[in-house]
Formats: structure tokens, sequence, C-alpha cells
């Protein structure tokens, strides 16, 4: 009877193991794959326009003991740069920011001087954080033939956004997340777990993902705005083209800055509400890239005085044809 059942052990192994004498046929998909490529590159685009906002990436900084040199040398915060990296990429990988780098000016002071004058651009905003907590730990169990251990990277990181104008932290946000490995032995068999580098990558980039979401949607809700660089005649040439999600048709309004007052209350400058002098309506973008680009606007309405362009900017016209 014992040796019937390994038979048939055995008959039903190999039965599991066999492979198909026919093989299956090829069938073409009813659409082309040249008509599939360009379904997929249609879905893509996105339905409405996204104008994209300036944000600088000033150097994170690493706050916790793990990995800090004793030369205390700012080049040598290598958990402060791989976060910085990380966010920096996630940025430009959402499509919907010009990122600037800025690895060693995290100065809101030097970031208003760059915007006034210099060959850098100066951003709308200044992202700046820290790692505030990282550390690792080894656990694991034992039994009477088995064991496994485990190996858990954990990060946490802060982050806040900074108008460069004012100097004023208007949002802070705070990212965890960790990583973790496990292996183990059955009666002396299995895999022997060394020390893994890669928990400390995967903690970190967890804790940006943790954050990012949320990061994004707020940068989101700042105002768009751009400057006007000539004006001939009734065409309006102003900043940003393409890359900045600006097509023809679209249309823009021309404003006039407010008068700026200190607001004894709270110590702050207030601007007053601005004024509006002109619409447009863009015709055509020039350009190579997003650093260099512009549109050519017409005046559809009202009027822009070239004598005025240091108080004039423009701004997108949202739902309602309000600024």
């Amino acid at each position: 009877m014992r040796v019937r059942l390994v038979t048939g052990g055995a008959l039903l192994l190999l039965s599991a193991c066999a492979t198909p004498s026919q093989r299956p046929s090829v069938v073409e998909s009813p659409v082309s794959g040249r008509a599939q490529v360009q379904a997929q590159a249609a879905r893509q685009v996105p339905g409405t326009v996204r104008y994209k906002r300036k944000v600088a990436i000033g150097r994170f900084t690493n706050e916790t003991t793990y990995g800090r040199s004793l030369l205390n040398d700012a080049d040598l915060d290598r958990l402060g740069k791989q976060a910085s990296d990380m966010l920096s990429s996630r940025l430009v990988m959402s499509g919907q920011f010009i990122v600037l780098e800025r690895p060693d000016a995290a100065k809101i002071e030097r970031e208003q001087g760059v915007a006034k004058a210099g060959a850098l651009v100066g951003a709308d905003t200044l992202i700046v954080g820290s790692v505030t907590e990282f550390g690792r730990s080894v656990g694991g169990k034992v039994g009477f033939l088995s064991s496994t251990k485990e190996q858990i990277a954990k990060a946490k990181v802060d982050v806040r956004l900074v108008d460069v104008k004012t100097g004023h932290a208007y949002f802070s946000a705070t990212g965890a997340g960790q990583a973790s490995t496990e292996v183990g032995e059955v009666a002396g068999f299995g895999s022997r777990s060394e020390y893994d580098a890669t928990l400390n990558d995967r903690a970190i980039a967890a804790a940006i993902s943790d954050l990012i979401d949320r990061l994004v949607s707020k940068l989101g809700e700042r105002p768009w705005r751009t400057d006007i660089v000539e004006v001939q005649g009734s065409q309006v040439f102003v900043s940003g083209g393409r890359s900045q999600g600006l097509r023809p048709g679209d249309d823009l309004v021309v404003l006039e800055a407010g008068q700026v007052v200190k607001s004894k209350q709270s110590g702050f400058e207030l601007t007053l509400p601005p004024r509006r002098v002109a619409a447009l309506r863009v015709l055509s973008n020039f350009g190579e890239d997003e650093t260099s680009e512009g549109s050519v606007c017409q005046v559809v309405a009202g009027a822009v005085d070239r004598a005025a362009l240091a108080r004039l900017y423009v701004v997108q016209v949202k739902d309602g044809g309000q600024p």
C-alpha cells in the first residue's frame, strides 16, 4: 500500500509538470499597434490647461545623529541631499512645476536678490526641509528548528513652503515611511541576512511619497502669474510658453499691482487689491524650452501702458471670466 501511494504521487507530480503538446495560437488585436500607441498618448494629454509654478529646492539638512559627519561639512550631509534629490525628482516627474535647483542657497534673502537681478531665475516658492527622524533596528523570532531575522529602517521628513517675496512659511507637512526585509532558516537551511544598505534609500523614498501629494496640492493653489517683457503696438509679449501650459487662444488678464501698505496689527505688508487694465489673448508661442519660452498676445480689451510695465503683471482667467 505504501509503494502504491508513492507511485501515485510521482505520477501526479509528472502530470503536473507536463507541457502542453500544442502551442497557443497568436491572435492579433482588432486595433493596430499604432492606433493603440496614439490612444495611449492622447490619454496622457491633460484635459485642462495647467500653468506651471516656479519652485526652488533648498538643500535639506540631516537633523538626526545617523550618518552625520564629525567634520560638520554640508557637502557630507548625504542623507539630507538624498531627501532633497528625491523630492526634486518627484516634482519634475509631476510635470506641473518649473523646478529650480538651489543646492547651497536655502536662504530667503538670497532668493529675494535672485528675483530682482542676476542671471538665475527667481522662484515663487522656496521649499526647505530636513530629515528629522531616521533609524534602523533588527528583530526576529527563534523557534525549535526555525528562525527569522528582520531589518527595519524608519524615516521622517519635514518640509516647509516659503513665499520668497515675504519670507512667510505658509505651509508645512511631515512625511513618514519605513522599509524592511526579512529572511529565515529552517533546520539550518535558508538564506543568511547581511546588512541591507538599500533600506535607507527605500525608507527616505517612502517618507517623500507620504507627503508629495499634499505638497503638490498646496503648490497648485498658489496663483500663477507672469510678467510682460515687451509691448509693440497692440501686441504684448509675456514670459512663459507651451511648457508652462500657455496655448494659442488662451485668455489672460493684465493687472496693475495695488499699493503696498504695512499693517500695524500683524506687522506684515499688505498689498491693496490690483486694478484690471487690459485683457489679452494668446496668439502664438516662441522659444526653445521652459527657461526661454514666451508668448505673443493680442490686446482684446483695455490698453497696456509701456511706461507702467514695472507695476503690471499677467494672470490666467479662471472659470467665469474672473482673474
